[in-house]
């Protein structure tokens, strides 16, 4: 690992013992995304947990005909709940992640994260946190989809994509409505009301997020 990838690793990661962060650093490996690649496929084995160095993946679940639903974003310092369980129980893949940017993870193999667990106390306490963390932000968008009618969806969706990132989200309104399982014409017509509230200002491919909070 390179000196300034390593510095960026122990700040991001300051729970670890200094012991275990010597270890990630001699033995993991760092993969390095471009915008849109894939690092999880959905029914693939996992043979590596999924820590973010930098840049952005979100986390989707895929039906049969490929069509996504998106469970949560990854940030650097996160990592990937479902990868440390499918890597301990050698189980496929129940989602697909991908880079929304460029990006860089780190791939902890199963041989090395599972001795650990039992070695290392911040990483027992590193895995847990990274389970509770997913599992809220999956009642969260639960209780978007079952409680909540599309114009509160696409609010929670929004304020979702400000919190991981900068207040111009760049989608076109024809990836919301994939994601958010509806048609471009229905969002287009929800995007034109925030903006006329002064919520947001629509370009061409991107939205520039001014005061959701207050909508």
């Amino acid at each position: 690992m390179e000196a300034l990838q390593r510095k960026v690793f122990i700040e991001l990661f300051p729970q670890l013992e200094p012991s275990l962060l010597e270890q990630i650093l001699a033995t993991c490996t760092i993969r390095s995304l471009e915008e849109g690649q894939e690092v999880l496929r959905t029914g693939q084995y996992i043979r590596s947990s999924v820590l973010v160095l930098s840049g952005l993946l979100k986390v989707c679940r895929e039906d049969e005909e490929g069509n996504e639903f998106l469970m949560y974003y990854l940030e650097p310092g996160s990592a990937c709940a479902l990868s440390m369980l499918c890597t301990a129980r050698d189980e496929k893949s129940p989602i697909m992640a991908k880079a929304v940017e460029s990006s860089e993870i780190v791939l902890v193999p199963a041989h090395q994260s599972e001795p650990w667990l039992a070695q290392y106390k911040s990483w027992q306490n590193f895995v847990i946190s990274a389970y509770r963390q997913r599992f809220e932000e999956l009642l969260l968008t639960l209780d978007s989809v079952a409680f909540k009618g599309l114009d509160e969806r696409l609010l929670f969706y929004l304020k979702r994509h400000v919190k991981v990132g900068s207040r111009e989200i760049k989608l076109s309104h024809q990836q919301i409505a994939y994601e958010l399982n509806s048609s471009r014409e229905v969002i287009s017509r929800l995007l034109k009301k925030l903006e006329q509230s002064g919520a947001v200002t629509l370009h061409r491919n991107s939205i520039e997020v001014h005061r959701l909070e207050m909508v």
